[in-house]
């Protein structure tokens, strides 16, 4: 009986939890999925979240074990956030997990200080730094000073962008034998699937973000306004922002060529019945929904901040302006709205970097040596 008993601890999965603070759609979320899928079969998965959601939903579908830190929320506030790493502290001793990944920036606050008075080793990935350029001023300030002091808590940091690993080694965030970058990566919907059919006209365009402060809905209205060409907006997302984005649309005269669509679970499908992305941002990591619109085989049109000029070749497989140009992101879109053959040669380039870079069994194979090398022992 005992020799049995030693045979099913030696076969037993490691245990591995997720810490993200909200389960809502979005990129850091997906992410999450992906990684769920990509080793369900290596690992016992646990998932914890401040709220329960969409992410909660399909991660139990998926067959990780959810749990859910009441206290955890993505504001700052010192009282809340000492009971959530008190209730994190509780969940790691009663789960007893080999490893923690931790996502997004308050997770990973909360995840590595309940790591270390655990004793369980913590891996925190990076959806683009709060200390970003574009970020405000402020909140940058802070980001950078909580980020510095909570790096050494982790036995590594990933990066999604060589963009954000230059920015971190830069500002002295964390030893760069912890840092390391792995750039997102997607599932690939298989080369049976319908590509978007880039030279119909008049073009569809098609944005896919949350109405926030990160996101520039306004200056892409007022690009927009301009561009006198046949097209219209489809706009993916909901947020705080949506209500002045909508009367600002009318104020410009746009309503009827901008669509708010909400959120939407069929984005595949939008994204492969238009015939151009835009993504206008004050700051980035490495957007999952560029990489959403270069599968589809989209042309892009992007602000070039964060890991996006990574993610697109300047004249190849998309247009890149800068932050706060409302004239040059006019110029983009006129260009790409007027030209379905220049679409079609960039959407088609777009989806073989896709192929080449992004898919995201290179981002598994790279995150699992990540985590074989902290669980055993090999982490810098």
């Amino acid at each position: 009986m005992k020799s049995s008993h030693v045979e099913c601890e030696k076969t037993a999965k490691p245990k591995l939890l997720y810490i993200i603070t909200k389960a809502e759609l979005g990129g850091a979320q997906s992410h999450v999925l992906d990684l769920i899928r990509g080793f369900v079969n290596s690992y016992e998965l646990h998932l914890a979240v401040g709220a329960l959601g969409p992410l909660t939903e399909i991660a139990k579908q998926l067959g990780a074990k959810v749990h859910l830190l009441s206290r955890l929320q993505r504001s700052i506030n010192p009282l809340a956030d000492i009971l959530a790493v008190r209730e994190c502290v509780t969940l790691l001793r009663r789960v007893r997990p080999d490893l923690v990944h931790c996502h997004s920036s308050k997770a990973g606050i909360i995840g590595r200080l309940a790591g270390q008075f655990a004793g369980i080793p913590v891996i925190f990935t990076a959806h683009g730094w709060g200390f970003s350029p574009g970020v405000p001023r402020l909140r940058r300030k802070l980001a950078l000073q909580i980020e510095r002091a909570m790096a050494p808590l982790a036995s590594k940091i990933i990066c999604v962008s060589e963009f954000d690993y230059r920015l971190a080694r830069d500002l002295k965030v964390g030893k760069k034998r912890k840092l390391v970058t792995v750039h997102n990566g997607i599932a690939d919907s298989g080369s049976g699937s319908r590509l978007a059919n880039t030279e119909n006209q008049p073009p569809s365009l098609i944005m896919v973000a949350r109405f926030s402060q990160q996101k520039d809905h306004p200056i892409l209205f007022r690009a927009l306004a301009n561009v006198h060409e046949d097209w219209h907006l489809q706009l993916v997302g909901s947020g705080p922002n949506l209500s002045t984005c909508q009367e600002l649309a009318q104020s410009l005269d746009l309503t009827n060529r901008i669509s708010f669509l909400g959120d939407r679970s069929d984005v595949a499908e939008l994204l492969t019945n238009s015939q151009c992305f835009v993504l206008a941002s004050q700051y980035e990591g490495l957007p999952i929904s560029i990489l959403e619109a270069m599968r589809a085989g989209l042309p892009i049109i992007a602000t070039h901040v964060g890991g996006v000029g990574e993610q697109i070749e300047r004249d190849q497989t998309g247009l890149l302006v800068p932050a706060n140009d409302a004239a040059a992101l006019e110029e983009a879109l006129r260009y790409l709205v007027r030209s379905p053959e220049l679409r079609q040669r960039m959407g088609q380039a777009g989806r073989q970097k896709f192929e080449n870079l992004f898919t995201s069994e290179r981002m598994i194979a790279a995150i699992g040596r990540i985590y074989s090398q902290v669980l055993h022992g090999k982490a810098a």
